[in-house]
């Protein structure tokens, strides 16, 4: 698959998937042997992905990710985002704050035959948890 096929892939993923919520779409996109490394508790496989997807949705409402920038080297896809959303339920054991919250990270895709095959999440926990009043601001007064 070309460049672009690979990059189109990724940001099908990301606007169906986390973004809409449509986990049929989302699926389609992903091996039947996909393997999810990610800093969240979540079953292995296709049931992982959709554990994750759907735990963020409930959590945060309005949740919309934009990616901000893409990298391709080999059959490797490295997307840039930023998450957007209102904390309006529970996420990790945390209940809803009602806060908006704006997290980044970045995540390694790997594409073969037109499939998602890996995955590997890095996304800043501990700046959403500064959001959401978990964690002090840096500097912030104790």
């Amino acid at each position: 698959m070309s460049t672009e096929e690979n990059k189109a892939i990724v940001r099908r993923f990301f606007e169906e998937g986390p973004s809409k919520g449509n986990l049929s779409v989302a699926n389609e996109l992903l091996s039947p042997n996909f393997v999810m490394h990610a800093p969240l508790p979540a079953s292995p496989g296709i049931e992982g992905m959709d554990e994750v997807i759907t735990m963020c949705r409930a959590a945060f409402e309005n949740l919309n990710v934009t990616i901000e920038d893409m990298v391709v080297e080999g059959d490797n896809v490295v997307a840039r985002f930023t998450a957007r959303g209102m904390h309006k339920g529970n996420f990790m054991g945390l209940p809803a704050t009602g806060k908006p919250i704006t997290m980044t990270g970045i995540e390694i895709f790997r594409i073969k035959d037109g499939k998602i095959t890996e995955l590997w999440a890095e996304a800043n926990l501990m700046g959403l948890m500064q959001q959401l009043g978990i964690f002090p601001m840096p500097g912030a007064q104790g």
